[in-house]
């Protein structure tokens, strides 16, 4: 058995520490460009209700910062750029060596999903587009769509996705939402550019900085976090820095299992106050169900492919963090100046006050002066939920 063991409790709050949410880790003036480096992936995604999931990462974690001074942080000066990590994420530029097994992967394929039958001319000609006139997206090139659903890529479209796959390009900003490509040789730091590190090496790295972002981790967590595989993190492991633990209760019928700590997270405990906030259901705390589950003992699910009628918690369901457990779901909408939640579940009447201290937080960073429930459950917390709302 390892040398170090947890308690479950013990586990939960190294996560939380490792992901922002407990105590100070940014200092006093924490910024985005600090969470992005620490968690070291945010996941983009295309609903926005509040705001789009990758400004809530980092307001659930500093607070009220300005979304200006977050799309700052990422997209200027090339401090991050956009690959396929946990998904499609913001990573710290720093990270671009840390890509090329996926990069090589993507050639050793051949394709992704759409195929080009003369990809060679294709990609010559979006290649000279950009050379030419400079950083352009998708619609600047050609045009991103033939005209049908949204997999109908033209043909540009389809041949500046298989170069940003391979490398060849780069997106480093999103303008209007829309991925801005250039040539990685313009927009990558030449030393990072320079940097051909083989596979191991890619992935020893990057099993390392999950075990970071995450404190303490099962193997099946480490490769969930940038979607390795189970192998690639086993081969990995013994050169990544990682240490071997026991974790009471994560294994089956709440034995003890085995994980993989950072060393830096175990040398103190972790200290703090707890943020209090409304999660992304893309946020690196909750995008793996299985963990979510095993730390927290929380099922979380998006429901907005759902149908309508078969959701339980509502369309885009924001878990809400207090006390450093998950206690409720928040399903949010906006009506004018007013944040409504169209369905607040709360796991008992004393995670009132912090579901009310949420919502008007969370109000008052998207410019809304009023907040309201249109649906609490279970009822009797109804009338709570109002009396909280109003004297928050």
């Amino acid at each position: 058995m390892p040398e170090v063991s947890l308690s479950a409790d013990e586990a939960r709050r190294i996560f939380l520490r490792a992901q922002g949410l407990l105590g100070s880790p940014y200092g006093r003036r924490g910024t985005p460009r600090a969470v992005l480096q620490q968690l070291g992936a945010v996941q983009l995604d295309t609903i926005s209700v509040l705001a789009r999931s990758h400004e809530l990462v980092p307001y659930a974690r500093l607070g009220a910062v300005g979304r200006n001074v977050v799309e700052a942080a990422y997209w200027q000066h090339t401090r991050a750029f956009e690959y396929w990590s946990h998904a499609a994420c913001v990573l710290p530029i720093d990270a671009w060596p840390l890509y090329a097994f996926r990069r090589r992967a993507f050639i050793e394929r051949g394709h992704r999903w759409h195929r080009l039958a003369d990809r060679e001319r294709s990609c010559a000609e979006v290649l000279a587009r950009l050379h030419g006139e400079g950083p352009m997206t998708a619609t600047e090139l050609g045009g991103a769509k033939n005209g049908g659903p949204w997999w109908d890529w033209s043909e540009s479209k389809v041949a500046i996705e298989w170069l940003l796959d391979t490398g060849v390009v780069v997106c480093t900003e999103r303008r209007g939402w829309k991925r801005v490509y250039d040539i990685a040789e313009r927009a990558v730091p030449a030393e990072l550019l320079a940097q051909d590190m083989d596979d191991a090496t890619c992935l020893r790295e990057l099993t390392a900085r999950a075990g970071a972002a995450l404190g303490v981790a099962t193997v099946k967590d480490l490769a969930d976090y940038h979607r390795l595989t189970v192998e690639q993190v086993r081969s990995a492991l013994p050169g990544s820095g990682l240490v071997e633990v026991s974790v009471a209760g994560w294994g089956r019928d709440g034995r003890t299992a085995v994980a993989w700590a950072d060393t830096a997270a175990l040398e103190h405990q972790p200290r703090g106050r707890h943020r209090t906030t409304l999660l992304s259901p893309f946020d690196s705390l909750v995008w793996d169900r299985a963990r979510t589950e095993r730390v927290f003992d929380f099922t979380h699910r998006l429901e907005a492919y759902v149908p309508k009628g078969k959701r339980v918690h509502g369309y885009f369901a924001m878990p809400l963090l207090s006390g450093g457990r998950l206690v409720g779901r928040v399903d949010p909408a906006r009506e004018g100046r007013t944040l409504v939640a169209r369905q607040i579940s709360l796991n008992g009447s004393k995670h009132v006050p912090a579901a009310a201290k949420a919502l008007r937080e969370a109000a008052e960073w998207v410019g809304c002066t009023d907040a309201r429930a249109d649906r609490v459950l279970p009822e009797t917390l109804t009338t709570p939920l109002a009396a909280a709302l109003t004297s928050a």
